[in-house]
């Protein structure tokens, strides 16, 4: 089989985000089996204008990033009791050509214990009614505080470490699984 790839989106526009840390620690963890992307775009994208044509280069770009992988892992903190507004944005612009349709998505919730569940719940429903598939093996709360973030913009906890790498891990498990095979079917009643 081919090497899973899978693309990471942050839900935050903060340079200093620990959402953004936790998804470049797994892209440095990747490792020769997995290839990671990371999606950096996410404030270039326009609002979302239903029907809008041509669409502008900036979605263009995500359908074809999105179209390029295998599945996506989200990490998103939550702003104002949902996901923030430019991650719902992309995530518009992804329903109309059913960019997340049947593809494998996960996330995980880097915010402390009893934070973030609104975001959660609202990413949930938004990737849910774009048809995803999401991996409940590849989801969870891996809790990383600013302290944790290294010099080098990484996480250096390595309980949290392992714990994010084991996530995108069970997300290219699920990827590299067999698909169930198909059923015959006798088309006619001729024996």
């Amino acid at each position: 089989m081919t090497i899973p790839r899978i693309l990471l989106i942050s839900g935050s526009t903060r340079a200093a985000s620990t959402n953004s840390a936790a998804l470049r620690t797994i892209a440095a963890d990747a490792g020769p089996d997995l290839e990671v992307v990371q999606y950096e775009g996410l404030t270039d994208l326009p609002q979302f204008i239903p029907g809008q044509e041509p669409e502008p280069p900036a979605v263009l770009d995500l359908h074809r990033r999105l179209g390029a992988v295998d599945a996506v892992l989200f990490c998103t903190p939550e702003y104002a009791g949902m996901i923030p507004g430019s991650l719902k944005n992309l995530l518009e612009w992804t329903i109309g050509n059913a960019d997340l349709s049947d593809k494998p998505v996960a996330y995980v919730n880097v915010a402390y214990e009893g934070r973030g569940e609104a975001a959660v719940a609202t990413l949930r429903t938004v990737v849910g009614y774009a048809g995803a598939e999401i991996v409940e093996a590849a989801c969870g709360r891996i809790t990383v505080v600013q302290n944790d973030i290294g010099p080098d913009g990484l996480v250096g906890n390595a309980e949290a470490r392992a714990r994010l790498n084991a996530a995108a891990r069970a997300l290219a498990d699920h990827v590299r699984r067999p698909a169930e095979p198909l059923t015959s079917v006798k088309l006619d009643n001729r024996g």
